[in-house]
């Protein structure tokens, strides 16, 4: 009938479940599934970033498609090959912040880090947004309605993730396999064809094609290289959940990377010279990718089948953030950077308070933008640029430092790759400072500084608690108990019996206030205890006030000064009703009590809980 839990202040990180086993783990085709949809679903808008950008030049300007996707698929290739190689040398996953804070230094590694959470946030609000922004293409009707469809979608996904990886994995294999499946066709086709099947997608629709233009500067050129990057966002997922994977982790997690690199390579390449192979021209309210479908397949069930698996796609590859950031935050836990719970594991492997953290944010993000891709692209992957900046350059470190003679040549990949990214992180974030992007760069400091403050915060906790240092042996102390009562029930017998078996001392409290009602009150439980007797002394404590919990905060404290040598413990009786809905009923007098005593004293808590079951 009756439960008797202490409440304590402690520093959190209580200890984990047992691993459930391999079952709950990924492999190299589900951990694709899981962890590349965000850069899967980024060739529906890398190509398109690059044509719009290049459409300023006119027809001449549309011409340097394919030259600036190659450079782009040049970038994929060394960050693949490197990102293999962060997997092998870091196997507990982390990614560049693991990179860094090996290699680089604290608060390097906290920037990576930084960099790494903004990417995997705004991942899951471009995402949803976007595939929602699919849907009211087709549907305008549901136009008024994008935020709400967004906030469910959201929900779904969160929900989905809080069964675990591999149920997200195996939930959203299919989807990706039929965009893959579809994209692949649609190049297939399309380089069998020397002109548009069709083009009944884009009729009617006003093109943005700048006219009378004959020229494309470097700037131009430089810009649409750094709008396309953002098809190269999510690359890294996979090297920050290696822990994910099932054994041997770092084989199955390098072969889903080198295949996701293939497979986003193939698309990208192929989709730009269907571009140049059939004259596209970017239209208002048309995606590109809607019009390559439309000229290769033609205008029938199989356009609307690639419209509607990149629509699914674009919505779920919110995925990668849920399968990244957990395994992420778990790390900065680890290291006193977050809060303990972020490191705490439920069933199936799933690090709860991470997919809740990540799904409530992403939903402020969504509520901020009104569901509107637009306002949320341009901070879009700045991050993940600095990452792979750190992460190239921590490479070049670690190979010179566990290799000695031998490491000139895994280095020179890695260095590659840091000039390719640096270049890049600062080519975007320039691009798109004016529209949105100067946020990122306020963000991110304040970040790392939000890092060090939970930092200094738990050094200062761990030395108060004598954390890493032998104790003192315990020692007995003379115990007192205090249990606040306000009448005479089967709860005030029940929480005197718990308090005598817990200290050898016990004494009954009840606050009194001047109200000629409350007196009479105090009175009638005076007579009461008199005639039942319990052999418990009940003390009144007047009030001037209507306030519980000060009255005996005060007579705790004297107690503490008279008796410095008698341990405090406060037992609060609280009836914990048969249904969830009737703890409305409850005056929530332990509560108030309870906090009070936390908050002004130093003597131990406990709740004891009178279930009121048949």
């Amino acid at each position: 009938m009756t439960t008797l839990t202490a409440e304590k202040d402690a520093v959190p990180g209580a200890e984990e479940p047992p691993d459930t086993g391999a079952r709950h783990k990924l492999t190299a085709v589900t951990g694709l599934a899981a962890l590349s949809l965000d850069a899967m679903a980024s060739v529906a808008y890398g190509p398109e970033a690059v044509v719009l950008v290049l459409a300023a030049a006119g027809g001449y300007g549309l011409g340097f498609t394919l030259p600036v996707t190659l450079a782009i698929a040049g970038l994929l290739a060394v960050l693949v090959a490197s990102y293999r190689q962060v997997i092998a040398a870091f196997p507990d996953g982390g990614g560049s912040y693991a990179v860094a804070k090996a290699h680089l230094g604290r608060r390097t590694s906290l920037v990576a880090a930084g960099s790494l959470v903004l990417d995997y946030v705004l991942n899951v609000a471009v995402a949803v947004t976007a595939g929602v922004a699919a849907l009211t293409s087709a549907f305008p009707g549901l136009y008024g309605d994008r935020l709400v469809i967004c906030l469910g979608v959201l929900v779904l996904i969160t929900v989905v993730n809080l069964r675990g990886i591999v149920d997200s994995a195996r939930a959203f294999i299919v989807p990706t396999t039929v965009f893959v499946g579809a994209i692949l066709v649609v190049i297939a086709i399309g380089l069998f064809r020397d002109a548009p099947v069709s083009t009944e997608a884009s009729a009617g629709h006003a093109s943005v094609l700048a006219d009378n233009v004959t020229t494309v500067g470097a700037l131009l050129l430089l810009k649409a290289f750094a709008s396309g990057c953002s098809a190269l966002t999510g690359v890294e997922a996979i090297a920050n959940a290696v822990p994910s994977f099932r054994a041997p982790a770092v084989r199955r997690a390098m072969r889903a990377e080198v295949a996701l690199g293939a497979l986003l390579g193939v698309m990208l390449i192929g989709l730009s010279v269907l571009i140049s192979r059939f004259g596209l021209q970017p239209v208002e309210g048309v995606t590109v990718l809607a019009q390559l479908a439309d000229a290769s397949l033609g205008h029938n069930w199989a356009f609307y089948v690639v419209q509607f698996a990149t629509m699914v796609l674009l919505a779920l590859s919110a995925n990668t953030s849920f399968g990244g950031l957990p395994v992420l935050l778990k790390l900065l836990a680890r290291d006193n950077y977050v809060p303990h719970v972020f490191g705490l594991k439920a069933d199936r492997q799933v690090h709860r308070h991470g997919v809740v953290w990540l799904a409530v944010v992403s939903a402020a993000l969504l509520v901020f933008s009104g569901g509107d891709t637009n306002t949320l692209v341009p901070l879009f992957a700045i991050g993940v640029f600095v990452g792979f900046t750190i992460a190239q350059t921590g490479m070049v470190l670690h190979w010179r430092r566990e290799h000695g003679a031998r490491w000139a040549g895994k280095a020179a990949l890695n260095g590659l790759g840091a000039v390719l990214t640096g270049v890049s992180a600062v080519v975007v974030t320039a691009a798109k400072f004016h529209d949105g992007a100067w946020l990122i760069v306020i963000v991110l400091p304040l970040l790392v500084v939000l890092f060090e403050a939970v930092h200094r915060a738990y050094g200062r906790i761990g030395e108060r608690l004598g954390v890493g240092r032998v104790p003192e042996p315990p020692h007995r102390e003379q115990s007192l108990v205090l249990v606040p009562v306000s009448s005479l029930t089967r709860l005030t017998s029940e929480a005197l019996t718990a308090a005598v078996s817990l200290g050898a001392e016990v004494r009954a409290v009840t606050v009194c206030h001047p109200d000629p009602e409350d007196r009479a009150a105090t009175e009638a439980l005076e007579r009461d205890w008199a005639l039942w007797n319990p052999g418990v002394d009940l003390v009144r404590l007047p009030s001037e006030r209507r306030s519980l919990g000060r009255p005996i905060t005060a007579y705790i404290r004297e107690l503490a000064a008279a008796r410095p040598d008698t341990r405090v413990t406060v037992l609060i009786p609280e009836a914990e009703p048969e249904r969830l809905w009737q703890r409305l009923l409850q005056n929530q007098r332990g509560a108030v009590v309870a906090h009070v005593v936390r908050r002004d004293t130093d003597a131990a808590i406990c709740r004891l809980r009178f279930r009121l079951a048949k």
